[in-house]
């Protein structure tokens, strides 16, 4: 994969060091491992999921842990002990595998569910009622006056 150079960005910029910081420790994990294979999807404006190929793991071996801003999903295969077959050729992937997906503010983990080796992460942006943007009416008239102001102009 090509690296892009932030460096101009990061000049004309200001505050958006944790943008890039996040932007270029992505493209650097992604090169690294890509396992086990991801989707992610947005069903509508506020609802995302994303969807892991666990295939092989149980809901006990996996562990999803939410903190702010970071979704972490870890699978611990345990080596199994008495394995009494000698394997012609394994193809089937169960090594451990941890996941890191960084979440924008307010974006919370609704549901997760494994089924037929898929696990379904669930995901909802909820923005607090006083982030929302609002529409402020335009008032026709005299702007107020302010109190000091009247006492002030009826002293004189």
């Amino acid at each position: 994969m090509r690296q892009v150079d932030l460096t101009p960005y990061r000049r004309s910029t200001v505050g958006f060091d944790r943008l890039f910081d996040m932007l270029e420790a992505n493209a650097r994990q992604s090169s690294a491992d890509n396992y086990p294979p991801f989707n992610l999807e947005r069903l509508d404006g506020e609802h995302f999921r994303i969807t892991l190929a666990v295939a092989g793991f149980s809901r006990d071996e996996i562990e999803i842990v939410a903190q702010q801003n970071l979704l972490q999903v870890k699978g611990r295969k345990d080596t199994p002990e008495n394995n009494t077959g000698s394997f012609l050729h394994i193809g089937i992937a169960n090594r451990n595998f941890e996941r890191r997906f960084e979440l924008a503010d307010f974006v919370r983990v609704e549901d997760a569910r494994l089924n037929d080796g898929l696990l379904t992460i669930d995901l909802v942006r909820e923005v607090p009622e006083a982030m929302k943007p609002k529409t402020i009416p335009i008032k026709t008239g005299a702007p107020l006056v302010a109190v000091e102001d009247a006492t002030e102009a009826q002293a004189a």
